[in-house]
């Protein structure tokens, strides 16, 4: 350490203080408001430092060893109660974090001895412009790609990533602690402190790059969901638009038919008999007009599409729906959401088919908007064993088909879901903002 009086320490004291909050700020977000966050980083910065200079003038030889560490520690904990992100990303952070300040703190000390003559004004000028450095490298390169990959640390941190985040902290930590610091100058230790720099900031960066790795190939997974739901849904159009050809054909050749009867009613003057006819023709055309589930036209056609597959299936189908044209939900989330639902529905149903079980196969589908919340629910037939890991279906007994993807577009809405199997049935349940 370069030594000097109680108000240099505080100054470096303050200044490492300051630079270590900047960069954590850059890199994360506060659970409070940012005037509050101010005043609780000011607060504690001046509580830390004031302790920090009385620890210095009471036992120099302690302090100048251990005050960085135990001030660090002190920061780690307050972050983390300060930080709106999760755990495991909040760890990530403070060990980047720490790496960070090992950087300005040490390099402008090797800086200062190397070039200035053990200057501590060399020091804190050289610590300003590194910290200035780091924010602005960070802003630049680092800050998006950060902000981008939080949630794949949240969902896939695991206890091995855990101990690789630890290893790197306690890496950081010897390197601070190292006892060759405050000796003179030589290769040896300009040697570890390479060393030490290097394998710190490689595990940081193993860390990043493996859960970039692991976020893009879920965001591929999601991706390739979205495209086999759009060529589910486009094979459901197909289905509908075959029937209606199908239909029409169906018509125009029965009309001659039907103009054949009645001119010969007519011919014959038999009017009872003609009303009686076309009376029984305008009930069988009305029974065989496709219903109308709803109001809402994409919901309509893609509900239509899925419950005359599961007829077809030999599946019972109950419909509950009552939403009207105007929902702020666009309609390719919705859309996602009801189909995935409801394919995995039908394919649940036909594996229990497949058992040779002898239960009837029904799905009841639940939709309707109520005091701007649209709620969703799918009840279905499934097999006695289906079972849930961490709260949602396995993909053995949904087909593997967009649980992901309707997680998704649920939580673009705030969607609060669940998923509860019990005793042979199914039952997935959602509600979403949907202000008309």
């Amino acid at each position: 350490m370069l030594g000097g009086s109680v108000y240099i320490a505080f100054t470096r004291y303050i200044i490492s203080l300051i630079g270590v909050i900047l960069i954590f700020l850059q890199i994360s977000k506060s659970r409070f408001s940012p005037k509050k966050t101010t005043l609780y980083y000011a607060a504690f910065s001046v509580a830390v430092a004031l302790m920090g200079c009385v620890w210095y003038v009471a036992d120099w030889n302690s302090c100048v060893r251990m005050v960085a560490f135990i001030m660090y520690l002190c920061f780690a904990v307050f972050a983390i109660w300060i930080s709106g992100d999760s755990i495991y990303l909040s760890f990530y952070k403070l060990a980047l974090v720490f790496y960070l300040m090992a950087v300005f703190v040490i390099g402008s000390l090797e800086i200062s001895i190397l070039f200035f003559h053990r200057s501590v004004w060399a020091d804190i000028i050289v610590r300003i412009l590194l910290i200035g450095l780091i924010m602005w490298l960070i802003d630049r390169y680092v800050k998006k790609s950060i902000q981008g990959f939080g949630d794949f640390i949240e969902k896939e941190a695991d206890k091995f990533s855990v101990a690789v985040m630890i290893i790197s902290i306690l890496l950081g930590i010897g390197y601070i602690l190292n006892p060759y610091l405050s000796k003179e100058v030589t290769p040896y230790r300009i040697y570890q402190v390479a060393v030490n720099f290097i394998l710190t900031g490689m595990l940081q960066l193993l860390i990043f790059h493996f859960y970039c790795h692991v976020g893009n190939e879920k965001e591929y997974e999601r991706e390739n969901q979205m495209i086999q739901m759009n060529y589910r849904l486009l094979q459901r159009q197909m289905e509908i638009l075959e029937e209606s050809v199908e239909s029409s054909k169906r018509i125009h050749h029965d009309a001659r038919h039907h103009n054949a009867v009645i001119a010969e009613y007519i011919r014959r003057g038999q009017n009872e008999e003609l009303l009686a006819y076309l009376k029984e023709y305008e009930k069988e055309t009305n029974y065989e007009m496709p219903k109308m589930i709803c109001s809402n036209a994409a919901v309509n056609n893609i509900l239509s599409a899925y419950t005359n597959k599961a007829k077809r299936q030999g599946i019972q189908v109950i419909l509950d729906v009552r939403i009207d044209k105007n929902l702020t939900i666009p309609s390719i989330d919705l859309v996602a959401i009801l189909a995935n639902a409801y394919e995995n529905a039908i394919y649940a149903c036909m594996e229990v088919k497949k058992s040779q079980d002898r239960r009837n196969c029904f799905i009841h589908v639940l939709l309707k908007r109520q005091n701007d919340k649209l709620v969703f629910s799918c009840r279905n037939t499934c097999k006695m064993e289906t079972k849930l890991k961490n709260g949602q279906p396995e993909a053995e007994f949904t087909g593997g088909i967009g649980v992901s993807s309707m997680i998704r577009s649920a939580e673009k809405y705030d969607g609060k879901y669940d998923f509860k199997s019990e005793k042979g049935i199914f039952v997935f349940r959602l509600i979403m903002n949907a202000k008309a």
